[in-house]
């Protein structure tokens, strides 16, 4: 009887051993379902992007406001009857304003000289003509 009582308590230790402590115990388990869940939230992050994206498709398909707005912001164009004016901080060096450095045809701000206000105001700008369409080139 004692030998059986102590196979027991030796079988019940080893199993205690696999359950705390081996590779594929408890501990692993508690791994796993913490990389569960953060898988399982990028996923959720990544169908709220796709969601997004594909929203932005139909609306790209279906509107020409998206694609008036796309090629505004992404390719620089501008409308028919449209001045583009491009305010650049104080102190902002050439290389790090947007489109590089500033070509022959674009002009910088210049102070307002009228009643010392300070204010901006646009400097005289050679546009180039539009072209045929709802938007012309690209601005400078």
């Amino acid at each position: 009887m004692k030998f059986l009582v102590g196979l027991l308590l030796a079988l019940l230790l080893l199993l205690q051993y696999r359950l705390w402590l081996s590779e594929n115990g408890f501990r692993e388990s508690l791994h796993l379902r913490a990389a569960v869940a953060a898988q399982q939230a990028e996923n959720a992050a990544l169908e709220r992007r796709n969601r997004e994206l594909a929203a932005e498709v139909m609306d790209l398909r279906s509107g020409s406001a998206a694609l008036e707005e796309r090629a505004r912001n992404d390719l620089g164009m501008i409308g028919k009857a449209e001045t583009f004016y491009q305010v650049v901080p104080p102190g902002t060096p050439l290389s790090a304003r947007p489109g590089g450095m500033p070509s022959a045809a674009e002009a910088p701000l210049a102070p307002a000289a009228a009643a010392g206000t300070g204010a901006l105001q646009p400097a005289p700008q050679v546009l180039s003509p539009p072209v045929a369409g709802s938007l012309s080139g690209p601005a400078h």
